[in-house]
């Protein structure tokens, strides 16, 4: 089930009605049936714009203010241009707009697109009876109507014509609205005795359709055809041929500046064509520089959009710069810190290590000391030991020959004149090297004894 907001929102859409009061009124009093509602009120609108006729003078038939007000360019500054105002059919705008066409009128014309997605929405596609309400209409088929006639006039006048273009009505009056220039609509009646004469005497002549080219938007349809025969009721055609210069107002109807019925010589319709040019002129130059400036501001306003992006992007560019460079340093101050902090810790590492080392080498040279025991008196069976290091110090201590050559070295290492352990005892002459091979022999088993000279050696 559809809400009854959207319904309220569609309605407005097509309708252009904005008081919200209004179009509830309107919906309730039909059942919020949103199609019958809108066929009830574009009928109503419809009714009341058919009552202008061209019986009378047609310049006298519309007020002046109206026909400025209701132009879809700008207010005329001659307001005999548009002298009647003609309400299209529905199913003109559905055949070129793709919408669910019918016999019924839009009140926007610019809401036609807003109608076709709120229709396909709620689903308006088949009426209360279960039987489709109206025909879908193909996009292209106005444009194909259009293209056949274009081509089948091509064909019986190749020369000289004008370019009528190969589409729909409304996508003519949209290019003329777009291109700043009237759209020249031409309804062919190929049965009526007078067109084959008007079309090659008049409308293709040289000099009409070279104006027609270069002033106008040209369009043709056959009566026979759907779009031709409902343009032909909607612009009350009575006579054949039938010409009419038209412009495009801000809704779904369209301003009737002229029209042309029955045979007209090349002159008759030189000298109407250039005067409703000459008469629609300034609307159509105030118009295109309306638009040039619309088109001006539009594109200041990209460009100054542009050179703001820019600005933002270099900000952007330079704080994330910033940023990096704030992260690189932060990162290399990190780094740098726990590059310190290992280093401190290696270096604390290191002299613990060396602490310890040192401390151990010193418990070592205590128990070396220790074990050496007092040194003795001199005496028969006491031997003099002369130990010389590698930075000229000398050290002499007595030992009982009977102390092993590890005695000595034991002595050597409770000095602590050496940052080495490994190294040798040697005696110059004869030179004999104490190594760790000889270190159980006795003094006087060496040879050392009653006294010795040896050099320490580092291997």
């Amino acid at each position: 089930m559809v809400d009854v907001a959207d319904k309220l929102a569609c309605f407005q859409a097509v309708t252009g009605l904005e008081d919200p009061d209004l179009c509830t009124e309107i919906l309730q009093a039909h059942g919020w049936d949103l199609e019958l509602a809108i066929s009830s009120f574009t009928s109503s609108n419809q009714s009341s714009a058919s009552t202008i006729t061209s019986d009378s003078d047609p310049r006298d038939s519309l007020d002046p203010t109206q026909s400025a007000s209701s132009s879809g360019l700008v207010p005329a500054p001659n307001p005999s241009i548009a002298w009647k105002l003609v309400t299209l059919p529905f199913s003109v705008i559905s055949g070129s707009l793709g919408l669910v066409s019918g016999a019924v009128g839009l009140g926007l014309w610019a809401a036609g697109g807003v109608l076709s997605y709120s229709l396909g929405m709620i689903g308006l596609g088949q009426g209360r009876g279960g039987e489709s309400s109206a025909r879908l209409v193909s996009v292209s088929a106005a444009a194909s109507e259009a293209m056949e006639f274009v081509a089948a006039f091509e064909r019986d006048y190749p020369t000289t014509r004008p370019n009528f273009v190969g589409e729909g009505f409304m996508d003519a009056l949209q290019r003329s609205r777009n291109s700043f220039k009237l759209l020249f609509v031409y309804l062919h009646s190929p049965d009526h005795p007078d067109s084959p004469i008007f079309c090659e005497r008049t409308l293709c002549s040289e000099a009409v359709a070279a104006f027609v080219n270069e002033n106008f938007v040209a369009w043709g349809a056959d009566i026979r055809a759907s779009e031709g025969f409902k343009m032909s009721n909607s612009l009350k055609a009575s006579r054949f041929p039938f010409c009419a210069v038209v412009m495009p107002t801000t809704n779904q109807r369209i301003a009737l500046l002229q029209q042309v019925e029955g045979p007209t010589s090349p002159e008759e319709m030189l000298t109407m064509l250039q005067k409703v040019l000459e008469e629609s002129s300034p609307v159509l130059v105030a118009a295109r520089l309306d638009a040039e400036e619309r088109r001006n501001n539009m594109r200041l306003r990209e460009e100054q959009d542009a050179a703001y992006r820019a600005a933002l992007e270099a900000d952007q560019a330079r704080e994330r710069q910033r940023r990096e460079e704030q992260e690189r340093l932060e990162r290399e101050a990190a780094e740098a810190e726990q590059k310190r902090k290992e280093e401190e810790e290696a270096h604390e590492r290191a002299a613990r290590e060396a602490a310890e080392k040192e401390a151990a080498r010193a418990r070592m040279r205590e128990q070396k000391a220790l074990s050496l025991g007092d040194e003795p008196e001199k005496g028969p069976s006491v031997t003099q030991v002369l130990v010389r290091f590698p930075t000229g110090e000398r050290k002499e201590r007595r030992f009982h020959s009977t102390a092993t050559i590890q005695s000595v070295y034991d002595y050597v290492d409770s000095l602590g004149c050496l940052e080495v352990e490994d190294y040798s005892l040697v005696s110059n002459f004869p030179r004999v090297t104490y190594g760790r091979d000889k270190q159980s022999l006795s003094l006087k088993e060496a040879g050392l004894h009653p006294q010795a000279s040896l050099f320490v050696e580092l291997n």
